[in-house]
């Protein structure tokens, strides 16, 4: 997989909800911000 370039657009994704609801990027795109953290779970060898 490529990286993407500084200030390029992101791709458009899907995720999961901790409510079981999928949602993706472009549900957000032209309405709101949009952060995305990353960060590997409490006690995982990762």
């Amino acid at each position: 997989m490529a990286l993407i370039a500084a200030g390029a657009t992101a791709p458009d994704f899907k995720l999961d909800t901790h409510k079981d609801e999928m949602v993706s990027l472009s549900d957000f795109r032209g309405s709101k911000n949009v952060l995305l953290v990353s960060y590997p779970l409490d006690f995982t060898p990762t």
